[in-house]
């Protein structure tokens, strides 16, 4: 009998999920950035060996939210929660004496499944070894040097429900390539540009065709200052060239095939605190902020 289940990923922000999160997929999926709170949607990622599919989810850290976009985005990291099988808590590693967490951390996961792991992560950057070995509810790891990364695929494995699969062994993701061409336009975003002009960046796929050759995506990067807008184009546009072609190279990669990015920027002002516009943009606004 197959198996088959959700494994969320939950932690708060810059604990290492996104990063994680691509080592067990295999996959670049979900943006990485030093800066925290670059994960605004959860992203989905399968991993298929054997009889055992692995759905992974990478929702947005756990974080006190300031303006109604954090709100959302505490609001899908929750959501995510609904019908998983698993959880994996993350929490970076110290080699100074610490209290450690359990897999409940947070307020936010009083309704996860049962089934937790402590993860500690970011095992590479210890001075010395911990004081303390891995149990079976507490795992130490490195996405770097892929310390503890077979264990705990093993865990996952063994924390999934005999279940026939979902998806197509094959299939990578259940996302289509449009949210990954605007994930990967906000990845090289947050690469480029100054420390807080990637938060004001929000980024729509208006048009995308599979059949050309090389494929054709146009997109726009809204901002929420004119004055934004023109750090984004930069002086006789290298700025804006410069970010079209890293995403552009990170779409090519995903595809395996040529691709022709086409970008425009526009101002849509104070979008981060407008409903309507993060509706728009796929955002799900708390019950208790609808008008």
């Amino acid at each position: 009998m197959p198996h088959c289940g959700t494994i969320v990923l939950a932690g708060r922000p810059n604990v290492g999920k996104s990063t994680l999160f691509n080592v067990l997929v295999g996959q670049p999926l979900a943006i990485t950035s030093p800066k925290p709170q670059s994960t605004r949607s959860p992203v989905v990622g399968l991993r298929t060996e054997g009889d055992h599919q692995l759905i992974f989810v990478d929702p947005p850290g756990l974080l006190e939210p300031a303006y109604l976009l954090q709100e959302a985005m505490l609001e899908a990291a929750t959501d995510v929660l609904h019908g998983a099988d698993a959880l994996l808590y993350l929490h970076p590693v110290t080699d100074e004496p610490w209290p450690q967490p359990d897999a409940s951390a947070h307020p936010a996961l009083a309704h996860a499944p049962a089934a937790r792991l402590l993860v500690l992560t970011k095992a590479d950057l210890l001075d010395r070894a911990p004081s303390f070995p891995s149990t079976p509810h507490r795992l130490l790891v490195s996405a770097v040097t892929g310390q503890g990364i077979p264990q705990l695929l093993e865990w996952c494995k063994a924390h999934v429900p005999e279940r026939e699969f979902r998806y197509d062994p094959t299939d990578v993701s259940t996302q289509p390539i449009r949210f990954f061409a605007a994930e990967y336009v906000r990845e090289a975003a947050f690469a480029l540009l100054g420390d807080e002009l990637p938060y004001a960046v929000a980024v729509e796929v208006d048009e995308f065709r599979e059949a050309s050759d090389p494929q054709y995506i146009r997109a726009t990067i809204y901002v929420e200052r004119d004055s934004q807008k023109a750090m984004v184009i930069g002086r006789g546009g290298r700025t804006i060239k410069a970010l079209g072609t890293r995403a552009r190279q990170a779409i090519e990669q995903l595809l395996g095939t040529r691709v022709f990015l086409d970008l425009r920027v526009k101002t849509l002002k104070h979008w981060r605190s407008n409903a309507r516009a993060l509706e728009r943009f796929g955002f799900k606004i708390p019950a208790t902020r609808r008008t």
